[in-house]
Formats: structure tokens, C-alpha cells, sequence
């Protein structure tokens, strides 16, 4: 064989391995794309909290994955995130999702309303999810909102059977109409069970407007979702003033008010603890800690369950189905277990008190404030 054959049988073997090993590859992306049971694409965009702010993004991430493998996919492949350290980047994180053909996109936040309004606009084709606000008159968005009265309602109940100095803070991440309604069902829930203990009020960054001191109860807002040091500043005061529970409605913000919780709790004895009531998931794993006298404990007393997760799973399960509910506005609420309250560190006491609440809202005796 001469020079010139044998390099010609060498290209052509290096062609036939090229085109076995793309065809491999073609088979195997056949193979996983068979497995799929929609062709449904779907993406989340967080706001500045993050995906992992053990809150609101993680637990709307959470359901999107768990919609995911019951249908075949994988991230990337199917569905995924598009994170937001940033406002600026709302805007570009819904036009990058629909660049990579996804059809089915949520706004997780009430901070994306503006961004998703404007890309729904823009991209008539796709559809949108904005959660925890309401746009209507749009076809291709739907909007799903919480019952986040019921849920605060419960959790104010939980912190005046439990407070021993009849003093509960509560600390919000931004001041809004959903937040309002966290602080106003937590109010009406502490105020139910004994009208003369005090939730504590400022507002971060307007501590000097007297008007605003003038209510009752104490609502600190930190205007920020992703400042744990802020957070943890605010539950200090807090703290310091007397509160012995706060709930903290504040996403990543709230991580603050639980570190400075462990920090104060590791120098007490176990039965001085302070608590911390916390939000939109089960955050109980935060509060692990070991007290000044060694015992091991807990100083979650409750959670506030808002199911974004399931929400989430729900509404891409009805858009796979060809039922997206465009143009509407869904409630998830008590009624149909879309909010809930973990009991697990709350006295006998307390757990009834809860029971005997849900079971008031549920038969419609009940109808707790929203503001």
C-alpha cells in the first residue's frame, strides 16, 4: 500500500468513527427526548432573593423540578431558572428564557409585574405566570396569589400563646400588598387571643415619620429581600426591645433575623429562648441550635406554609394538558391547602388554638383582615 492509500483509508476510518459517534450522540439525545412526556418548556425567573433563599424562590424552584421529573426532564433539558441578583435583570432574564423556546415562564415575585407585563406583550406565543400579584386582561398571563392573610393569621396566634413577654415583632421585606397582608392576619391573630400584647413597629429607612409610629402594632420593613445583615439588624432592635417571637416575611432578608436568633439563643438557657416564625416554607431546619446549658433544640415555633412549589407544579401540569388558565386569577388558600401553619414546636395550647382558628375560616365564620 503506497503513501497516498493509506492516508486515504485513514480519513476515511476517522470519518466513519466521526459519523458513528455523532450518530451515538444523536441516538442517545432520540433516547432522552422519547422519555419526555411533554414537550412543554418551562423556566422560573427569581427575584433578588435567589433560588436558594430557603423561602419563596427555592420552594417555587423546588415544585418546577418536581414537575420536571415526573415528566422525563432534567435542567436544561425541559426546564430551569434564570436568577436575579438584580432588578435591572428581570428584563433580560424573560427575554433570554424566551430565546431558549421556553413557552411556560413564571415570575416569581410581585416584583416582576412590571417585566412581565411588558414581555407577555412582547411574546404572544408564550405564556406567563406572574405569582404573588394579579395582571389581568392579558390572554397569555395567568396570576396566582396567596391567601397570605389566613396563613399570618395563624402564625399571630402561635406568638401570643407562646410569648412570656407579651411583646412579638414582626419584620417585612418590603412594604406591599402582599406584605400587608402577612402583617395584617398576623396582627388580627395576636390581637384574638390577648388585644394588650404589643407587635412592635418601625419602617427601615423612615424611622423619623411620626405618622407612621402612631400604629399599633410593629411592622419593620427592611425594602429589601436579599439583606440578611439588614434583616438581622432590624431582629436585634427587635429583640433588644423586648419581642420574644418574630415572624419575618422578608425572603432572603429573613436569614438575617434567624442567625441573630441562634446568636442570641446560644448564650441562653434553653427555656430563655427567643422565637422566630418562619415563612412560605418549612424553615424549622434553621433553627437547630445548642443552648448555653447544652441541650440540643429548636427556635422555629412555626412556619407559614405558602405551597408556591405546588402552584408551580399545578400550573405547568394544566399548560402541558392545554389548560392554561390565561386571563385568570388564581387563589390558592386555606380552603384548598394553597397556606398552611406547621404545629410541630407549639405547646398543646397553641395547637388547639390553631385548630379551632382553621376550622373557623374553613366553615366561614372567620374572615381574617387583608389590610
Amino acid at each position: 500500500m503506497n503513501k497516498k492509500q493509506w492516508l486515504g483509508l485513514g480519513l476515511v476510518t476517522v470519518a466513519a468513527i466521526g459519523l458513528a459517534a455523532c450518530g451515538n450522540r444523536a441516538s442517545k439525545k432520540d433516547s432522552a427526548n422519547s422519555e419526555s412526556k411533554t414537550d412543554l418548556k418551562a423556566a422560573i425567573i427569581t427575584d433578588t432573593g435567589g433560588v436558594d433563599d430557603k423561602s419563596f424562590n427555592q420552594s417555587a424552584w423546588e415544585g418546577l423540578q418536581a414537575w420536571g421529573k415526573e415528566n422525563g426532564l432534567s435542567k436544561g433539558n425541559g426546564f430551569d431558572y434564570f436568577q436575579s441578583t438584580d432588578e435591572s435583570q428581570y428584563a433580560t432574564n424573560l427575554d433570554e428564557a424566551v430565546s431558549n423556546d421556553y413557552k411556560l415562564i413564571f415570575g416569581v415575585g410581585f416584583a416582576l409585574s412590571d417585566s412581565v407585563k411588558k414581555a407577555a406583550k412582547d411574546n404572544q406565543d408564550v405564556n406567563y405566570v406572574i405569582i404573588d400579584d394579579r395582571i389581568e386582561g392579558q390572554k397569555n398571563v395567568a396570576s396566582a396569589v396567596y391567601a397570605d392573610n389566613e396563613a399570618g393569621y395563624l402564625a399571630g396566634i402561635a406568638a401570643a400563646k407562646t410569648t412570656k413577654t407579651k411583646q412579638v415583632g414582626f419584620v417585612g421585606g418590603m412594604e406591599s400588598e402582599v406584605i400587608t397582608r402577612f402583617r395584617a392576619g398576623f396582627e388580627a391573630g395576636v390581637k384574638s387571643v390577648d388585644p394588650s400584647i404589643k407587635v412592635q413597629v418601625d419602617y427601615a429607612g423612615s424611622f423619623g415619620d411620626s405618622a407612621k409610629g402612631k400604629t399599633i402594632a410593629a411592622a419593620q420593613y427592611a425594602e429589601d429581600f436579599n439583606n440578611p445583615e439588614k434583616g438581622r439588624t432590624i431582629a436585634a432592635t427587635q429583640y433588644a426591645a423586648g419581642a420574644d417571637v418574630i415572624y419575618q416575611a422578608a425572603g432572603g432578608t429573613g436569614a438575617g433575623v434567624f442567625k441573630e436568633a441562634k446568636d442570641l439563643n446560644e448564650k441562653k438557657n434553653e427555656d430563655e429562648k427567643v422565637w422566630v416564625l418562619g415563612v412560605d416554607r418549612d424553615q424549622k431546619a434553621e433553627g437547630e441550635y445548642t443552648s448555653k446549658d447544652g441541650k440540643k433544640s429548636n427556635f422555629v415555633l412555626a412556619s407559614s406554609l405558602k405551597k408556591v412549589g405546588e402552584s408551580v407544579k399545578d400550573l405547568a401540569k394544566k399548560t402541558a394538558e392545554g389548560k392554561f388558565p390565561g386571563g385568570k386569577v388564581i387563589t390558592y388558600s386555606l380552603k384548598d391547602g394553597g397556606v398552611d401553619l406547621t404545629t410541630d414546636n407549639l405547646s398543646a395550647d397553641a395547637k388547639k388554638a390553631v385548630e379551632d382558628a382553621k376550622a373557623k375560616i374553613l366553615d366561614g365564620s372567620l374572615k381574617v383582615p387583608e389590610k
